[in-house]
Parts: structure tokens; C-alpha cells; sequence
């Protein structure tokens, strides 16, 4: 495992060095295709804005066939990934009702994320490389 992969990602908190991602993923309430260009350009800005405010970083967003989210986040590992999706779901469907109001037309009992999600621990190191490592420590 070489020191420069390691430190290309690699954050410092005040008692922790870290490099903690996730590739989280969503979709709408019924799979309702309401994530419009003008939807999703307010979207990208919410969540942006909500992990600032939160304490994590949105590397990248993209939706997908108007109707799903991907984002790429980074965050310090107190912060639990289901708090993050939950931020990002619950603040970004208040704000998306209140400017887009005609999305409540298309959604029945105003919810505009289907409750479930993927999530998946993204590094920089492949779980291979990992395991030969940890394997070499004890021929040292």
C-alpha cells in the first residue's frame, strides 16, 4: 500500500485520520419521473448546501432518468451515513415542496423520496490491496 494513495484522500480531524465516502442512492416517491432539469439544477444547490450546514462534503450529484439521485459524499466517520441520507432526503423534500408546489400534484400524501436507499463504502484502496497488507504484517 503505498503512502502517496493514502494521502491524496486522506482528511485529518482532531483525533482521527480518515477517509470515509459513500455512494448513496435513491429515488422518488413511486418512481415518478418529477426531477426536472429546473428540479434538479435546486436540488444539486439543497444538497450541496445541506452537507455544508451538516458537516459533510458532496463531492458529486447526478440524477438519473429524472426519477433517482447518486451522490458521492465524504464525511468525518462520527457522522453515521444514515444521518447523512436522512438530511439529505428530509431537508432536500421541505425545500423542493415549498419552491416547486405543483411536485404534490404528482406525489400522493407528500412524499417525494421512496423511504429506502443503497449506500456503499467507497475508498481508495482496493479490498484486495487490504488484505495482502494486513496479510504482510506479520512478516515484519
Amino acid at each position: 500500500m503505498s503512502k502517496t494513495n493514502l494521502k491524496s484522500n486522506v482528511k485529518r480531524g482532531r483525533t482521527c485520520v480518515y477517509n470515509c465516502n459513500y455512494h448513496i442512492v435513491f429515488s422518488t416517491k413511486y418512481r415518478r419521473k418529477v426531477l426536472t432539469p429546473k428540479v434538479e439544477e435546486y436540488l444539486k444547490k439543497v444538497i450541496i448546501k445541506t452537507g455544508i450546514e451538516k458537516g459533510f462534503e458532496v463531492a458529486m450529484i447526478e440524477v438519473g432518468e429524472q426519477d433517482h439521485v447518486h451522490i458521492f459524499v465524504s464525511a468525518h466517520p462520527k457522522i453515521a451515513p444514515s444521518y447523512i441520507v436522512k438530511m439529505i432526503k428530509g431537508i432536500s423534500a421541505r425545500k423542493l415542496f415549498l419552491k416547486f408546489p405543483e411536485l404534490k400534484k404528482r406525489l400522493w400524501k407528500g412524499h417525494l423520496w421512496n423511504p429506502s436507499y443503497y449506500i456503499e463504502t467507497i475508498g481508495s484502496i482496493s479490498e484486495d490491496v487490504i488484505r495482502k497488507y494486513i496479510e504482510n504484517q506479520k512478516r515484519k
